[in-house]
């Protein structure tokens, strides 16, 4: 029987409205994510996913409903709470968003010092500890254009997992990557699930949750829908 902590939400939102300026995009949100639970987020370009995701780490506010985030409330959420949230999650974009000018490991000990790291000696055996997570613990003296587009996208989700996030936000991770490097992240955040680091990935890439199959919530004609569970 799965204890109390275990079943724990890591996000509820409650008939939440989200906009865009004034635009409304989704309607009527209601969507629950347990610890160490692995979620996909699905639709077509334009349905509403990267919106819902902004909500979820600050970017956008919510004005209409309840939400809440690793214990952070949405509706009362004011600036300066945003980067202690973020804190508490790990984000991953299709795009990789690395520093060009550092190698691996400076990209990890910027994001380090950026959230509060002081110790230097904490902050090293960290950075060993995610790279060795992600299968990187040779490569963390390499320049990001050294590494190949899988490697970018696990020093990605290495750097994501570095303040030990209660869930890992993730936008089209694969959505550059080849199919077998595609399989390679995909075990990986699996894995992570393991751990009790919940992962909620949008993706419009439908083959993912065949191979992998997860929970799966649909983003369409501004509304969302629940799918069927893994089995």
């Amino acid at each position: 029987m799965k204890t109390q902590e275990e079943i724990k939400q890591v996000i509820r939102l409650e008939n939440v409205n989200v906009f865009q300026k004034k635009n409304l995009i989704l309607s009527d949100v209601s969507l629950h994510i347990n610890k160490g639970e692995f979620v996909y987020l699905i639709g077509k370009t334009g349905s509403g996913k990267s919106s819902l995701l902004k909500v979820l780490y600050g970017e956008l506010k919510i004005s209409h409903g309840n939400g809440s985030i690793a214990d952070f409330n949405l509706i009362t959420l004011k600036n300066k709470q945003i980067p202690y949230l973020r804190r508490k999650l790990g984000i991953v974009f299709q795009d990789f968003q690395l520093l060009s000018d550092r190698t691996a490991k400076d990209n990890l000990l910027f994001v380090l010092k950026a959230t509060g790291w002081k110790d230097l000696q904490k902050m090293n055996d960290r950075m060993n500890e995610v790279l060795q997570q992600v299968g990187l613990s040779t490569k963390g003296f390499k320049m990001p254009h050294e590494l190949s587009g899988g490697e970018q996208q696990r020093l990605v989700i290495a750097r994501a997992l570095l303040n030990h996030p209660e869930i890992i936000l993730a936008d089209e991770p694969s959505g550059n990557l080849d199919p077998e490097t595609t399989k390679e992240i995909m075990n990986l955040l699996f894995e992570i699930t393991k751990t009790g680091t919940s992962v909620l990935m949008a993706t419009h890439n439908y083959t993912l949750f065949e191979q992998y199959p997860a929970r799966t919530i649909r983003c369409d004609l501004g509304k969302i829908s629940e799918h069927s569970s893994e089995p």
